[in-house]
């Protein structure tokens, strides 16, 4: 009977302990992200995703699948860690996701992570840059990294701080996840959602969506090291860049919606055609 008992209990502890890990960590986001509620942070029922921050600080995601799916979506908040509505925007959208009916047009396998730089999010006050001072925005390895990156930041910012590239491409825990996360996952999109430009942005081989909500579309170019030159251009995958209006207060809950709205009609239009044909011919 006990060799029965024994791995039952064993079970039930560790799933009451990730419960406890969940509450605490929920309620550290919702103290920090304004209009985060740290029930909706558990409703996110987010994943250790096994790879830690400089500071040791885990990389929290949330994978929501259909079945089929042919369509694989990434989206990011918080890569700038002074963002913070970035973040509360992406666990909204984990929420939508969950919604039956949201878009039967849309097959997708979902990956969200909300705050990919936990440490910029956590520091007091939050800042932009990780806990190695890097700005996670610059240092992914774009081709000739090594000479634009340095020269940009030096010459066009002026030795900003809240710019630093790094020392070399991919130097940090967190780019190298993303990273790692393109080569595993494989997406045919990434939403990456900053603020505070009010605008929509956009990197990639097809046409984008001309707004999501009350953005429209203005493309602002390319920077060294930066995921939208490095997922767009060099590797081909379409990244919309979502840059709400307001870095601190997230916008209202109807305007998110939309914006989720305008994502799924978009992406059911421009990449699911194209990925559900090549699906057919391959059968």
């Amino acid at each position: 009977m006990t060799r029965y008992i024994l791995p039952i209990l064993a079970a039930l502890l560790a799933s009451l302990g990730a419960a406890a890990l969940a509450k605490d960590v929920c309620e550290d986001y919702a103290s920090r992200v304004p209009g985060l509620k740290a029930q909706q942070c558990r409703d996110a029922a987010l994943q250790d995703m096994g790879v830690r921050s400089v500071q040791g600080r885990t990389l929290w995601g949330r994978d929501v699948r259909a079945d089929p799916a042919p369509l694989r979506v990434l989206v990011l908040g918080g890569i700038h860690g002074d963002e913070m509505s970035s973040v509360a925007t992406v666990f909204r959208w984990i929420g939508l996701s969950q919604q039956p009916g949201t878009d039967a047009r849309l097959k997708a396998h979902w990956r969200f992570i909300p705050a990919l730089n936990p440490d910029g999010l956590f520091a007091k006050p939050s800042r932009r840059v990780n806990a190695n001072g890097v700005d996670l925005n610059r240092n992914f390895p774009t081709p000739n990294w090594e000479r634009d990156a340095r020269k940009y930041w030096e010459v066009r910012t002026r030795r900003d701080p809240r710019r630093w590239p790094g020392k070399r491409p991919l130097s940090e825990p967190e780019s190298r996840f993303l990273n790692d996360q393109l080569a595993s996952f494989r997406p045919n999109l990434i939403v990456s959602v900053h603020a505070p430009f009010g605008l929509l942005d956009f990197d990639g081989p097809i046409a984008p969506p001309s707004r999501l909500g009350r953005l429209y579309l203005d493309q602002v170019g390319i920077y060294p090291g930066s995921l939208g030159n490095y997922g767009g251009v060099f590797k081909r995958v379409p990244v919309v860049t979502v840059e709400l209006p307001n870095a601190v207060q997230p916008p209202t809950d109807s305007d998110m919606r939309q914006m989720w709205t305008d994502l799924l009609q978009w992406s059911a239009d421009r990449l699911l055609p194209p990925l559900v044909a090549s699906h057919d011919a391959e059968k």
